[in-house]
């Protein structure tokens, strides 16, 4: 440099990055909508499966009337 020329002042420029906390809470977030979405799909399974087991009984239950009119209907014929 020539000489009663100052040096021109040296500009450093620090870029925080931060995100952390942004990115645990998505996670978090995520853990929670799945844990629910799990809860969700298994009651619906529970309830599924009840309506299923439900419809089973009603269903030997109504073969079990028609065995027992078969049986009444053979008894009376029987008896004539």
């Amino acid at each position: 440099m020539a000489e009663g020329q100052e040096e021109a002042p040296r500009v450093t420029i620090v870029e925080k990055r931060s995100g952390g906390t942004a990115m645990l809470a998505v996670l978090l977030l995520v853990v929670v909508v799945v844990v629910a979405a799990l809860f969700l799909m298994n009651g619906e399974a529970r309830k599924d499966s009840a309506v299923e087991d439900a419809a089973q009984k009603v269903g030997q239950a109504a073969s079990d009337v028609g065995a027992a009119a078969k049986d009444a209907a053979q008894s009376v014929q029987d008896q004539h």
